[in-house]
């Protein structure tokens, strides 16, 4: 396939059919989002985030992007700014994963570091203060913009839609961050298939089924307060996975299916195994694997 810029192989990832052995004979299907150029689903928001801005006037020339981030999105801004030569200065808890960092400054961005024990939400005061102080920025704020669920409502549930043709999807599971990924594919999805469960994956220690707010070993998803997005939809369940049962599914996907998969794709994979228990026999799930291992390695993901 011949391109004329990096930004055309945006989407239009694989569906891996999975070869496992799933409660009620469930077929497993997972987008292979690490496939994007960037490496994560989080490409897809970069690029909608960026266009978004620069349609309603928010990005000009010269516009510094400031986003607070866990990493892929930072990655996906970064690659979309670069097409304008947009400076970008990301705002990255201490504590997330030393490769991801090193791509986002690879692409051009400037690391700026808040506390790990602040979370995400001192990562989000640290950037709107940023921004205060700097003329002619822009704080896209993927954890508020609509423009987050609208990049996957425009392309990965259609994608997923094309992919499977005639095929009925019973279940769409996903990880929830800033939860635009899950929502914007539920609401593509359901407009087919309104009867279809909408089930979200979060790690020990986020709190959307009211647990205990605690660290955890698996990256890019849990929350530290419900994404607005979720008003949109209706969240059918929260599976809320162990660290030791997402890297378990991380290591099943390498010995098994050849598929280098970040934590949050072995948590997703292991909620799918729940939930496929909980099923009609022969239904199928669909599921999202938003990145690969590979920028994860300095955390001892294969142990």
């Amino acid at each position: 396939m011949l391109v004329n810029n990096i930004y055309q192989t945006i989407g239009n990832t694989p569906l891996l059919k999975l070869n496992i052995d799933a409660p009620n004979n469930i077929k497993i299907f997972a987008k292979l989002e690490m496939f994007n150029p960037g490496g994560s689903v989080k490409d897809r928001l970069g690029m909608n985030l960026i266009e978004n801005g620069r349609k309603i006037g928010k990005i000009k020339d010269g516009t510094t992007i400031i986003e607070p981030t866990a990493g892929n999105t930072g990655i996906g801004v970064a690659l979309a700014a670069q097409q304008y030569h947009l400076p970008v200065k990301l705002v990255v808890p201490e504590k997330f994963s030393q490769e991801k960092q090193t791509l986002m400054k690879a692409l051009g961005a400037e690391i700026i570091h808040t506390p790990s024990e602040d979370g995400i939400k001192g990562a989000m005061a640290k950037a709107k203060g940023l921004s205060a102080e700097i003329d002619n920025s822009y704080v896209p704020m993927q954890f508020e913009n609509p423009a987050n669920p609208e990049a996957y409502y425009k392309t990965l549930g259609p994608e997923i839609l094309d992919d499977l043709k005639d095929t009925t999807i019973d279940a769409f599971i996903a990880g929830s961050g800033s939860g635009g990924t899950f929502v914007g594919v539920t609401q593509s999805l359901q407009e087919k298939f309104p009867d279809m469960k909408a089930v979200t994956v979060e790690p020990e220690g986020s709190i959307l089924n009211s647990g205990e707010e605690h660290d955890h070993r698996t990256e890019g998803i849990g929350v530290e307060f419900v994404p607005p997005f979720f008003e949109d939809i209706t969240v059918d369940s929260v599976k809320t996975i162990s660290d030791d049962d997402a890297f378990y599914y991380v290591k099943w996907l390498a010995d098994n299916e050849g598929v280098f998969a970040g934590s949050s794709s072995g948590a997703a994979l292991a909620a799918a195994m729940q939930l496929a228990a909980e099923l009609p026999e022969y239904s199928t799930i669909v599921t999202i694997f938003p990145d690969s291992s590979e920028r994860y390695l300095s955390k001892k993901i294969y142990g």
